[in-house]
């Protein structure tokens, strides 16, 4: 441990960061509470990113790397960056004669770790890692409550955390969906340095991760630890399905327990009372129910007037480093706790990898293929790539997740694993094929996931259309694109209708589908060789419970805003995919835009009588408009007071119209005409419920 002069002790630290994400944040807000520190620069290659951090903190400069950032002459640097630089990163600062402290984990592997020690013994400087949760208050009171004998002997100690990662808007894929370890390199570490604080150095470790499918981008998403410490048992589990969101810990002893809840920053005491067992449960239920709803209360009162500010482990934790280095004592944690945990995480890793690989050795082999479909699994996918394997093709899917047996055993199917957001899966999907389907979408979700699926999935698509130079591009758009405000009931319309003049009003599938459908019209100006799509609302076997336009599910509940005697726009899929298989085969309807809805119409009171008779159990509410308009400008009031997005806006309502589509021109450019319809669509759909007399409207095909 090197010795500081009373000059270094004494000084104040010019402190640097490398790194502007999230976490920057928090040591910002630290150390600005430090009357020993004087910020002097920020470092990060997004310079948006950096700019942003240091307009909110008052940092005076930003830089783009570190050497850039070495002429602010820093003191301590912190490394807040991808664990994957870590090491390079912290052998750099203390090169340049500068104290680090390093975000958890320490590095990626042992031998990093031991190369940063080396280097930090070297040159004389304190090298630290941000073990934060051993500094969040319930974790502290628990330490406490322990040295004061609280609960006798500590035996175990369980760590449950649940998380997710922020929404992912498309582009490169980060590195928590990149590496299959990712997950317990970001929360597993923080289990381990707290099994190892509160039972003692680590001596074995089990783990098992699980891939529930259930998380599109991360390959394991549950995992499971046994441990076995110096003083004790632990378990571990992380879960990034499990709701609602936990970070919890329960330490038990011979005489207690303390149950630990870090998101609601609370450390509550289980004793073991004189007299009869019962009692003692009873006590410590009651008890401990007031105690914790009381703490709550207080706790969010503290957060909601800023007296508990947000991360308060961390905050704690860079306090404790800088009092430690001007005092001249040992770091409040030492390098070597952070390489003892790494390695423990890095075994877990090669675990993880191991099965990743074996995972990807047993798919089947890459295949040649003339044609790629995007969204081949949805509903629409699903019927034209029947059609095409049906006629002979070879077809290539790109997914996120395992596709049906029938599709990723068939001998004419190559599957391509990856995310539409994501630039370098489509150019691996799109090598060698001629003709590209594009369907998928984004259907639900944050507004990230519609910019991933729909708009940067697209644009990735087309761009990477033009530079291999495909001969025809099939894109599924949407009648959701055009402006309903400012038509009329009844109105009649074709391709010529204006589009959405407000998409964000309209919701997150308008928006992103009316984007989309620009970027593919963009695409035709730069010699794309496409047609566009618009079908009406698509139906068919396999849809079944999927509510007709103007009717929204609340719960196992379909809500029909209005009486119930909207048109709709209905196209059987099967009438569909034979559009798109013509589009492709039709060279004079590229670059035009074809409506695809049948003539045959039907209401929504009629078509939800017929799921009534094919799905007895089905609950309908009918909302007269007068109260839907009431309850919109409520929420909407709510909406602006709390600064969130609404379900229900009057704009929404006031976009429900009947209105005639008109499919003149798919009947012109693709001699299209709905072969199944409507009527035997819904026999196909619902079996043996009754079909109503379907009304035509002439101009639906004229």
């Amino acid at each position: 441990m090197p010795v500081m002069s009373t000059t270094e002790k004494r000084q104040t630290y010019r402190v640097a960061l490398v790194g502007a994400g999230y976490v920057s944040s928090y040591h910002l807000r630290a150390l600005r509470t430090l009357p020993n520190v004087d910020v002097v620069g920020i470092a990060d290659p997004d310079q948006t990113h950096a700019r942003q951090m240091a307009a909110a903190f008052g940092v005076p400069r930003i830089f783009q790397s570190l050497e850039e950032l070495a002429e602010t002459s820093p003191d301590v640097i912190h490394i807040l960056t991808p664990p994957a630089s870590h090491c390079d990163l912290t052998l750099q600062a203390l090169d340049m004669g500068c104290h680090v402290l390093v975000e958890k984990p320490m590095a990626i592997t042992a031998e990093e770790c031991a190369r940063m020690m080396a280097k930090a013994a070297a040159q004389q400087r304190i090298l630290s890692v941000n073990h934060s949760a051993r500094f969040d208050p319930p974790v502290l009171r628990a330490f406490e409550l322990i040295r004061q004998g609280a609960i006798g002997e500590v035996l175990t100690m369980d760590y449950v955390r649940s998380s997710e990662y922020p929404p992912y808007p498309g582009g490169a894929l980060p590195a928590h969906y990149r590496d299959p370890a990712y997950p317990f390199r970001d929360l597993g570490v923080h289990a381990l340095y707290l099994l190892e604080a509160f039972l003692g150095k680590i001596e074995n470790l089990q783990v098992w991760h699980q891939s529930t499918g259930r998380h599109p981008h991360l390959l394991f998403d549950e995992w499971r630890a046994q441990v076995a410490c110096e003083k004790g048992l632990g378990q571990v589990h992380l879960s990034w399905n499990s709701r609602p969101m936990q970070n919890t810990i329960l330490v038990q002893g011979t005489r207690g327990a303390l149950a630990i809840d870090s998101f609601l920053e609370i450390c509550t005491l289980r004793r073991t009372l004189p007299g009869p067992k019962t009692a003692s449960l009873l006590w410590n239920a009651i008890f401990g129910s007031v105690a914790h709803a009381v703490k709550a209360f207080w706790n969010a009162a503290l957060y909601a007037t800023g007296r508990l500010a947000p991360s308060p482990d961390i905050q704690r934790s860079v306090r404790e480093f800088y009092l430690a280095l001007a005092s001249g004592n040992p770091p409040p944690v030492r390098a070597e706790e952070g390489r003892r945990v790494v390695a423990w995480v890095e075994q877990v890793a090669q675990q993880a990898l191991a099965e990743s690989r074996l995972r990807e050795a047993a798919r089947p082999a890459p295949k040649s293929a003339r044609i790629l479909v995007t969204g081949g699994t949805g509903f629409l996918g699903r019927g034209l790539v029947k059609r095409l394997l049906a006629s002979g093709e070879s077809v290539r899917l790109i997914v996120r997740r395992e596709p049906p047996a029938a599709f990723r055993d068939h001998s004419r199917v190559d599957v391509v694993y990856g995310d539409l957001g994501d630039p370098a899966t489509v150019e691996r999907a799109i090598q060698g094929v001629d003709v590209i389907y594009h369907a998928g979408a984004a259907m639900s979700g944050c507004w990230e996931d519609f910019q991933a699926g729909t708009i940067c999935g697209t644009r990735n698509i087309v761009q990477a259309t033009l530079r291999h130079d495909v001969k025809k591009f099939v894109y599924v758009s949407s009648l959701s694109v055009l402006d309903y405000v400012n038509l009329s009931n009844g109105a009649h319309v074709d391709e010529s209708a204006a589009l959405e003049p407000f998409p964000e009003n309209r919701g997150f599938y308008a928006h992103g589908k009316l984007e989309a459908e620009k970027i593919v019209l963009e695409g035709v100006r730069n010699g794309l060789q496409a047609v566009i799509l618009r079908p009406g609302q698509i139906f068919g076997p396999g849809a079944e419970h999927v509510p007709p336009y103007g009717v929204v599910t609340v719960g196992s509940r379909w809500v029909v805003m209005g009486n119930g005697k909207t048109a709709l726009p209905l196209v059987f899929v099967d009438d569909v995919v034979d559009a798109m298989v013509e589009a492709a085969l039709h060279n004079d309807a590229v670059g035009h835009i074809l409506q695809l809805v049948d003539a045959e119409t039907i209401d929504q009171r009629d078509y939800i009588d017929i799921c009534r008779q094919a799905q007895p159990g089905l609950k309908v509410t009918y909302a007269p408009l007068p109260v839907l308009y009431c309850c919109a400008a409520g929420l909407q009031m709510l909406g602006r007071l709390f600064g969130r997005r609404v379900p229900l806006t009057i704009y929404r309502l006031r976009s429900i119209k009947s209105l005639v589509f008109d499919a003149a021109a798919a009947r012109e450019k693709l001699g299209w005409m709905p072969r199944v319809g409507v009527e035997e669509g819904m026999r196909q759909t619902f079996g043996r419920a009754a079909v109503p007399l379907i009304e035509s409207t002439e101009s639906g095909v004229s």
